[in-house]
C-alpha cells in the first residue's frame, strides 16, 4: 500500500507545476489590450483533425483453458534454515570473511608500523634515499590493497556459485514434490494469508533437499595466507637416541 501512494504521490507532484503553470496570468505593461481579447480568441477554437476509426483486431482462435489450480505451500526462507548444504556454505563463507578481515587489521597495522619507521628516520636518510623508501612502501600497500579486494571478490562469487547450486537443486525438487502431490501451482508463503496445513510442501521439500544435496563443493579460497605449520617438538633432554644399525 505504501509503494502505490508514494507512486500516486510522485505522479500527483510531477502534474502540479504545469497545471500550476496553465493557472498564472502574467502582467505585462502596455499589453492591456491584447488582455482584453481573451474571449474572442475562445469563441474560434481549432478544428480539431478528424480521426480515423480504430479498427478492432481480429478475433483470435478459441483456446484450451487452464486446468483446475491445485496449490502448494513452499516456506523458502524455513529449507535454508534447515538445509545443510546451506548452513555449510553461510559457515564457510563467514569463516573465509573473518579471516579476510584479520588479515586487513595484520596489514593495516603493518603499514602503520613501516609508516612510524620511516618517519623516525627521516632526519638521517638522503632526499632521493627519502623518496626511495615512501615509493616502496605505497607500492606494497597498493599491492596488499589489490591482494584483499581480489580475495573479497572471490569469496563473494564462490558464496554467489554456492547458492546458485543450492537454489537450482530447490528448484528441481519442488518441481518433484509438487508432481508426487499432483500440484500445478505453487506459491512462497509469504503470499499466503492462510493456508490448511495439508497445502504446506515445506517439511518434504526440506527432507528431500537435505538427501539429494547434503554438502556443496566450495571452490578453494585465491589468495589467503595459508596458516603456519606447527614446529617440530624439541627432542627431550636424557631422551635415548634410537641405535644405530650396523
Amino acid at each position: 500500500m505504501a509503494r502505490y501512494l508514494t507512486v500516486a504521490l510522485a505522479c500527483a507532484f510531477l502534474a502540479f507545476p504545469a497545471a500550476a503553470q496553465q493557472q498564472q496570468q502574467w502582467f505585462v505593461p502596455g499589453q492591456q489590450q491584447q488582455q482584453q481579447r481573451p474571449a474572442q480568441a475562445q469563441q474560434r477554437p481549432a478544428q480539431a483533425p478528424a480521426q480515423q476509426p480504430v479498427q478492432a483486431p481480429p478475433a483470435l482462435p478459441q483456446g484450451v483453458p487452464p486446468p483446475a489450480a491445485v496449490i502448494g505451500i513452499v516456506d523458502v526462507p524455513e529449507i535454508q534454515r534447515v538445509s545443510t548444504a546451506f548452513t555449510q556454505v553461510r559457515e564457510e563463507i563467514e569463516r573465509r570473511r573473518a579471516r579476510l578481515n584479520d588479515d586487513l587489521q595484520r596489514e593495516q597495522q603493518r603499514w602503520r608500523d613501516e609508516q612510524q619507521r620511516l618517519a623516525a628516520e627521516r632526519g638521517g636518510l638522503a632526499p632521493e634515499a627519502l623518496r626511495t623508501r615512501e615509493r616502496e612502501l605505497q607500492d606494497r600497500i597498493t599491492d596488499s590493497q589489490r591482494t584483499l579486494r581480489d580475495r573479497a571478490q572471490d569469496i563473494e562469487r564462490v558464496a554467489q556459485t554456492s547458492l546458485r547450486e543450492i537454489e537450482q537443486a530447490l528448484g528441481v525438487i519442488i518441481r518433484q514434490v509438487a508432481a508426487s502431490r499432483s500440484v500445478n501451482l505453487v506459491l512462497p508463503r509469504p503470499l499466503v494469508i492462510f493456508n490448511e496445513p495439508p497445502f504446506d510442501l515445506t517439511a518434504e521439500v526440506a527432507a528431500q533437499l537435505n538427501r539429494m544435496l547434503p554438502r556443496v563443493a566450495v571452490p578453494d579460497e585465491v589468495g589467503a595466507t595459508p596458516a603456519p605449520a606447527p614446529a617440530p617438538a624439541a627432542p627431550r633432554q636424557g631422551a635415548q637416541r634410537p641405535q644405530q644399525r650396523n
